[in-house]
């Protein structure tokens, strides 16, 4: 039996993630302990995994909640500014306290979430093997491969791989804060320097739950990077009641902006607008953003509700209007459903460019939303046939990718040799 840690933000999204794969590992045999902030106590705990609290006197239970709050309110580079004042709070934190807490838990090995960098500096300097899990998309830089923060296409052509240069630039001045706070410790712990940010990821396993189908062609990602599909389950999840016999049987639309970037009201009722007249069930998801009173009444008389039970509703939907959030957006695929993005920040950008790159539908970016472009993507993916056979197509290179079972497989292989586990399609 190994003894897991796992890192990863206090947000729904990154639990979502990380919880079915430990409790994939508690299933089969190990002890698995999630480490971080107070406010990820209880989806723990109802996962039934271990929890041990880092920076309890910084991050109060409660205080995510309201981070998240600020945060829904913006979008763009100011949302990413925001993000990564956040990360760099954090990642200062982490490294002061988890070393401590990981080696009184007596942990073995730990799961660090991609977005977390700080995390393999902590599993350097205790000597842990850690394994890199990319929940959202993949972070790994190569210049023929457009920044994650930006909604530009795939494209070989010289410019473009000059524009990338440019984009890349900007992230560092952006990430910068983060990068200097892990440079300090390391200096203090005499670890090596990092001169890429690459270099924060495993040298045994880095595992996306994007299926390959979606990203981007790559010509240098690390042999033992692999693509392993999606982690959703119920497991750690809260389901909110629905009302079920609400739904007409017409095509339903499924409509959801996610449980942080969702502050922005004035673009449900550009949904609502967009899909009224159309031969379809709108329903509305504000993902806690507001009460549904709140929206007042809207065209079309959608279905409107405080939260959803995400995973049952994209079982019987036709269409799915989503913030591009890397888990909406494979729980989309996964069920076959093509999307309409409307990207808010962070890696959403980069998540819908992919999407519509994959044929799995339109993007729409946020500052050029407007009722007549909605109406005419949502047209166009309800329409045309290429958008949901594409949809399939990713669903099955997802069921055959193999999922939680297969990224536990290859977790516990990096712990039981202690070398890198090479990826089959290098």
């Amino acid at each position: 039996m190994t003894h897991f840690g796992l890192i990863c933000p206090a947000t729904t999204g990154h639990l979502n993630t990380m919880l079915p794969l430990g409790k994939e590992l508690q299933k089969r045999g190990h002890r698995v302990t999630l480490l971080g902030r107070l406010d990820a106590k209880s989806k723990t705990l109802a996962a039934e995994l271990e929890f041990r609290a880092i920076g309890g006197f910084e991050y109060p239970t409660g205080a995510m909640a309201e981070s998240l709050a600020e945060l829904g309110k913006l979008s763009g580079l100011a949302a990413l500014q925001y993000t990564v004042n956040l990360l760099k709070q954090g990642a200062d934190v982490m490294l002061r306290d988890a070393p401590p807490a990981i080696k009184e838990a007596g942990v073995d090995a730990l799961l660090v979430d991609q977005i977390m960098p700080e995390g393999g500096t902590v599993a350097e300097f205790l000597g842990l093997p850690f394994i890199t899990i990319c929940s959202a998309v993949v972070l790994n830089r190569e210049e023929g491969v457009p920044p994650f923060i930006t909604n530009w296409g795939y494209n070989r052509a010289w410019w473009a791989q000059l524009r990338n240069r440019v984009g890349y630039r900007l992230l560092d001045r952006i990430g910068k804060p983060i990068r200097e706070v892990i440079a300090d410790y390391r200096r203090e712990w005499n670890l090596p320097r990092h001169f890429s940010a690459n270099e924060n990821y495993s040298p045994l396993a880095q595992i996306s739950q994007q299926p390959a189908q979606l990203e981007f062609p790559r010509q240098y990602l690390p042999q033992w990077f692999h693509f392993t599909g999606p982690y959703h389950s119920p497991t750690g999840r809260e389901v909110p009641d629905f009302p079920l016999e609400k739904l007409t049987g017409q095509p339903l639309i499924y409509a959801s902006m996610g449980t942080v970037q969702n502050r922005l009201l004035g673009v449900f009722k550009s949904i609502a607008e967009a899909c009224n007249d159309l031969d379809a069930q709108l329903v509305i998801s504000l993902g806690g953003s507001a009460s549904p009173e709140s929206l007042g009444s809207l065209p079309g008389n959608p279905l409107v509700v405080g939260y959803a039970p995400q995973l049952k509703l994209l079982q019987k939907a036709t269409l799915t209007i989503t913030h591009a959030g890397m888990n909406t957006t494979l729980e989309s695929l996964n069920n076959g459903v093509p999307m309409v993005a409307i990207p808010v920040a962070n890696d959403q950008p980069g998540i819908a460019a992919r999407v519509a790159w994959a044929g799995a539908g339109e993007a729409v970016p946020l500052s050029r939303v407007n009722v007549p472009k909605l109406r005419a993507a949502i047209q166009k993916v309800l329409t045309e046939d290429s958008y949901k056979q594409n949809a399939l197509r990713l669903q099955e290179a997802i069921q055959k990718a193999g999922g939680v079972s297969r990224a536990i497989d290859i977790v516990e292989q990096v712990v039981a040799t202690g070398k890198p586990v090479l990826s089959d399609a290098k």
